[in-house]
């Protein structure tokens, strides 16, 4: 574990222009890095990136040239991108029979796919330089599993298993890959998924914590840090006792439960959230 030395470096972070994003991407630009901020809605990325003295890249991330087009953009404004912070999320709340194809296939889109795609593009010219961080924004949800997130919990446990995969494949090139896992993080994130937070436990954080754990991480090369790190304990408990979590979870949880024959399949039904899609808690 060495770690990226922050200053001097390039940084792109998805989903920089609110959030968890715009926390990590203000901590990299204060430790002298040239950040590039992605985002969905111009006037956030363009207030952003001026007050950091950084580049605004305007892309919807659940479209693949788009996805595409930005890793151009990042690559021609400096020559080069040393960390990549992969924080675009996207979310939905509701029963699963009601999440509409649509809804469904953006979230992965977006919490998934898209970084896959992004990490593929930047990652052979870390390699070649020996040098690099990949840093993923998962969740608590991708570890334990959510009632009325199903989908949101799904795409975060691929990013969880495509990071250790990655790690594997990385050893030895120089190119450090983490996962910072958060709970709940006080952030829009909810509104736009379309209902509030309203569980007794874990209560929401700063996202400005998330960033302190998520910058510790890229300049220590620690693989993974949870924050709070008490939700270490949850997921072994899951692990460990799996009925007694189940109990738990049922306990603290939203009582979320699967519907019937639905229209989800065209129409908006369930509790969807449209909002910026490269722009949530991750």
């Amino acid at each position: 574990m060495i770690g990226v030395r922050v200053h001097g470096s390039v940084a792109l972070v998805t989903g920089g222009s609110s959030g968890i994003g715009a926390a990590i991407a203000e901590r990299l630009a204060a430790r002298g890095a040239q950040v590039l901020v992605h985002g969905h809605l111009a006037e956030e990325v363009e207030a952003i990136s001026e007050r950091l003295g950084g580049r605004g890249l305007v892309a919807d991330f659940a479209m693949p040239e788009q996805r595409t087009g930005l890793a151009r953009e990042a690559l021609a404004a400096f020559g080069r991108v040393d960390i990549l912070v992969a924080n675009a999320g996207l979310g939905w709340s509701g029963p699963f029979t009601e999440m509409p194809l649509d809804r469904l296939r953006r979230v992965v889109d977006v919490n998934l796919l898209g970084h896959m795609e992004l990490t593929r593009l930047l990652l052979p010219g870390m390699v070649e330089r020996d040098c690099g961080s990949v840093c993923f924004t998962s969740s608590i949800a991708g570890r334990l599993g959510v009632a009325g997130e199903a989908v949101y919990a799904a795409s975060k446990a691929g990013i969880d298993m495509f990071a250790e995969s990655l790690r594997a494949e990385a050893a030895g090139t120089g190119v450090e890959i983490g996962v910072v896992v958060p709970a709940a993080v006080r952030t829009g994130f909810f509104d736009r998924r379309g209902r509030p937070y309203d569980r007794t436990l874990p209560r929401p954080i700063a996202p400005e914590v998330v960033a302190d754990a998520a910058l510790r991480m890229i300049t220590d090369g620690t693989p993974e840090t949870w924050v709070p790190g008490w939700l270490r304990a949850a997921a072994a408990i899951r692990t460990l006792a799996p009925a007694g979590y189940r109990r738990l979870s049922r306990r603290f949880g939203e009582p979320i439960r699967l519907t019937g024959p639905n229209s989800g399949d065209t129409a908006s039904g369930g509790r969807a959230a449209t909002g910026d899609a490269a722009t949530g808690q991750g």
